[in-house]
């Protein structure tokens, strides 16, 4: 059955966006960046709540761009083709290789776990991973800590008020310092 998975950059206080709503301090290195574009590589589709999903669109047009350095191409040609599925309440179209869920979270994840395809099910954005927690529906938590503190904002972790297990299955640090923790559930 295919994985769900909940991976973000996040500051060493646990948010992935500052109070202020600036999340620069996450712009990975070339190190960094090789390592999310195979860890994309992996995946068989990504949900996206609203926010992040435009914040992503700038992808779907990047490539016009022939400033743009070999790293940032290899992510398109990753991140492009890999299909998304976006919830939204408030938009009514997405561009690229995306659709609006028909239905529910809980409803989308079970039948895309039934699907025969392969690949892991991503969840990015907050709001839709706290959702996701909630209903016991992660499987794994990939934490990509930058050394910084920002003091508030939006935190990578639901405050769900449910103790969850996890199980360390791999760490890696990176030579800007910025460490990956990856986590399974444990059940």
């Amino acid at each position: 059955m295919r994985r769900v998975t909940y991976a973000m950059g996040v500051s060493l206080d646990g948010y992935i966006v500052g109070p202020d709503g600036d999340f620069d301090w996450t712009e990975p290195d070339e190190e960094v960046f090789r390592f999310w574009i195979d860890e994309t590589r992996e995946l068989g589709v990504h949900l996206l709540g609203r926010r992040l999903y435009e914040t992503m669109l700038y992808w779907e047009t990047a490539d016009q761009d022939p400033s743009l350095d070999a790293a940032s191409r290899a992510w398109i040609e990753v991140w492009n083709p890999l299909p998304k599925v976006v919830f939204s309440s408030t938009l009514s179209a997405v561009q690229g290789n995306a659709r609006l869920a028909s239905g529910g979270l809980a409803e989308e994840i079970e039948r895309l776990r039934a699907e025969p395809e392969d690949g892991d099910i991503a969840i990015g954005g907050a709001t839709l991973a706290a959702e996701a927690a909630a209903l016991g529906l992660i499987d794994e938590y990939r934490v990509m800590v930058h050394p910084v503190l920002v003091g508030g904002g939006i935190p990578f972790f639901p405050q769900e008020g449910r103790r969850i297990d996890l199980e360390l299955v791999e760490t890696r640090t990176f030579g800007s310092k910025v460490v990956h923790l990856r986590y399974r559930v444990a059940r």
